[in-house]
């Protein structure tokens, strides 16, 4: 248990001492008895209660800590994993970001125009150390939008890993892990910028509108 002592310590983007990340955390696990319970509490409130949103990506680090993602409410997935880790120190659960590269084969038209292609090279989720190992949660997905989509929502008991699902309700191709990079006791902020910057420019800005998305397609 030792080794795992860094994963509770707050960092720039896991501001695990900030009041309100403290707060939360509080909030929402009163009445859980033990670590699972607490990682399974947290995990439902950044799956369901902070929307996946991909114009929320952004290539300036202060965009990445994890109380501005919990004041903003939505993220995508790289910021819902440092809320996450975030949170889960907060309630004294060692706690990690990972990554992988996948391919979503049901990437809709809207995102394919502002990526270029299905591929996500630096998808972030969650580790926690709970009753003795490590356990993998993605909490990228919110329950809504998996069933407005027809996706099946990722279940996360603190007990098995809850990856990504490889196939949709009907069967077909859904998220395909390429490669997985390992985990991370902080964002490993600057390799993740290389490849956002690949893929949306060197000015992007989280877009936390309707209008901030309009004005940027008509300057694009």
């Amino acid at each position: 248990m030792e080794s795992a002592e860094i994963f509770l310590k707050p960092t720039y983007h896991i501001d695990s001492d900030n009041e309100n990340i403290i707060k939360k955390a509080e909030e929402l696990t009163a009445g859980c008895t033990n670590d699972r319970e607490k990682a399974v509490s947290l995990f439902k409130f950044v799956r369901d209660e902070i929307p996946y949103n991909l114009y929320m990506i952004s290539v300036f680090r202060e965009d990445f800590v994890s109380s501005r993602v919990l004041e903003w409410g939505k993220g995508y997935c790289v910021q819902k994993a440092v809320l996450l880790a975030s949170l889960g120190r907060a309630a004294g659960i060692p706690s990690r970001i990972a990554f992988a590269a996948i391919k979503n084969h049901t990437v809709p038209a809207k995102v394919l125009e502002l990526t270029g292609d299905n591929i996500f090279p630096r998808h972030g989720y969650n580790e926690f150390f709970i009753e003795g190992k490590w356990v993998c949660a993605a909490a990228t997905f919110n329950r809504t939008l998996c069933e407005k989509k027809g996706l099946p929502v990722v279940e996360f008991n603190g007990r098995e890993d809850a990856f990504l699902p490889s196939a949709d309700l009907s069967g077909n191709p859904y998220i395909e892990y390429v490669e997985k990079f390992g985990s991370f006791d902080d964002l490993p902020f600057d390799w993740i910028r290389e490849k956002i910057m690949q893929k949306v420019g060197a000015e992007k800005r989280p877009w936390l509108s309707k209008s901030d998305i309009q004005q940027a397609k008509g300057n694009a």
